[in-house]
């Protein structure tokens, strides 16, 4: 039996648009570092390790650190990718939980104690472990 070119016509339609459209979520679920951080506006946090957790498309660690008033406050920082990390001679033992370390971070935009760690991250035994992109003036030219 065959199909009439209007069955087909749709047919095909529907398979290559459920095909495209299954590509643009993906493309627009990753998030743009300029919505989410705010650029002028850097904290250096000392604390203890929490969570570690080691998957794409951001690795994550959450540190516990002493505000102000002394208060404990969990902050979430997000870093590298997993290959990028383990690239630069990370693995998922690098960073365990109890852990202290110092990191400096981009604060969120949205104010909650979400960060992005910059640089280096400086481990309690004072070893200094690649954690990101160090922060550029707008006209720098990024060399790779």
């Amino acid at each position: 039996m065959f199909m009439s070119k209007r069955v087909f016509f749709f047919a095909n339609f529907a398979i290559i648009a459920s095909f495209v459209f299954g590509f643009v979520d993906r493309a627009l679920a990753h998030h743009s570092w300029q919505a989410e951080y705010d650029a002028t506006k850097v904290v250096t946090l000392k604390g203890v390790v929490t969570k570690v957790e080691w998957t794409n498309p951001h690795v994550r660690i959450y540190v516990d650190v002493k505000d102000e008033r002394g208060r404990v406050v969990n902050w979430d920082l997000e870093l590298q990718s997993v290959n990028t990390l383990t690239r630069a001679g990370w693995d998922r033992n690098v960073i365990k939980v109890g852990d202290g370390l110092t990191v400096d971070a981009w604060v969120a935009r949205d104010g909650s104690k979400r960060g992005n760690a910059r640089e280096n991250i400086t481990l309690a035994s004072g070893r200094q472990i690649f954690a990101g992109e160090r922060a550029r003036a707008a006209e720098e030219e990024i060399r790779r």
